[in-house]
């Protein structure tokens, strides 16, 4: 009998493998505080971690088009960014057509989008500062045919003068390169465990985000405790040891009281297990 040659995976499939991969690790941490995870749906009536999963993967097709499209295109321009979001737009379409309606990760087709069409364009080159340096190139250019009404997050970010999404990636997503990403590496030498590693990553990414989806939630108060709750956690050692875990266990609570869900930090942390997986990927 002759042996069955396994599908050869292309540079566009195996992104978007990885940009899956990290959205279903996102959805799957436990414990985050107000966030869905596998303990139930946090501050969210309408979600719960399989249909994280079920929205994630709908989202495959979408990445890999992305990538295509950033290969076929070949350099940062107009043309690429007009096809991202174009694509994104379907993606999202996909995405609401698998969840019923309901928006589970409208800002994580921005953010890993982006990267993973900057990741496309070099994968000799997917350092986290080159990658975000040229995701944030993409960001900058405006698509002419993006429809014109502002989000939820927009609308915050405008009466609050927070950083919303758009303009995190813009700014080449500091609080993945100056907050996520080093925690996760200090966390992991620290032999924390990767799952605390990667909630220490998350709550170092909410120490200084301006949370939308906070803000929309809860305004500034849920805002001041996001910060300041998530600050606690990590000046008590994090979230593997005791201290750590008794104020985590008092920043859920609290989050959950003010039905303050840091999503924003969430689609940040996916962002970051994104970039962290390309080391040696490709």
């Amino acid at each position: 009998m002759r042996a069955l040659k396994l599908h050869e995976l292309t540079l566009a499939d195996r992104l978007a493998d990885i940009a899956v991969d990290a959205l279903i690790d996102e959805a799957d941490l436990s414990p985050k505080p107000a966030l869905v995870d596998r303990r139930g749906n946090g501050a969210h009536s309408d979600l719960h971690v399989g249909l994280m999963h079920a929205s994630a993967l709908s989202l495959w097709p979408m990445f890999k088009e992305m990538a295509e499209a950033a290969i076929e295109c070949g350099e940062v321009g107009l043309p690429l960014r007009e096809a991202l979001g174009r694509i994104g737009r379907e993606g999202e379409q996909a995405m609401l057509s698998t969840t019923h309606g309901v928006n589970t990760h409208r800002g994580a087709i921005w953010a890993l989008g982006l990267l993973t069409a900057a990741a496309a364009l070099e994968p000799q080159s997917t350092r986290a500062s080159a990658l975000t340096l040229r995701a944030a190139k993409l960001a900058l250019l405006n698509d002419r045919y993006a429809p014109q009404p502002l989000s939820h997050g927009a609308q915050v970010a405008q009466r609050y003068g927070a950083r919303g999404a758009r303009e995190e990636a813009q700014l080449g997503f500091p609080s993945v390169l100056q907050r996520g990403l080093p925690q996760l590496h200090k966390s992991r030498q620290q032999n924390a465990g990767e799952q605390n590693a990667r909630l220490d990553a998350l709550l170092a990414i909410m120490t200084d985000l301006a949370d939308t989806c906070v803000l929309y939630r809860a305004g500034t108060e849920g805002l001041h405790a996001m910060q300041h709750g998530a600050q606690a956690v990590l000046d008590a050692g994090g979230s593997a040891t005791l201290a750590g875990r008794r104020q985590l266990h008092e920043l859920d609570h609290q989050l959950l009281a003010l039905n303050a869900s840091p999503g924003g930090a969430a689609d940040l942390l996916a962002a970051c297990l994104f970039i962290d997986r390309l080391d040696g990927a490709l």
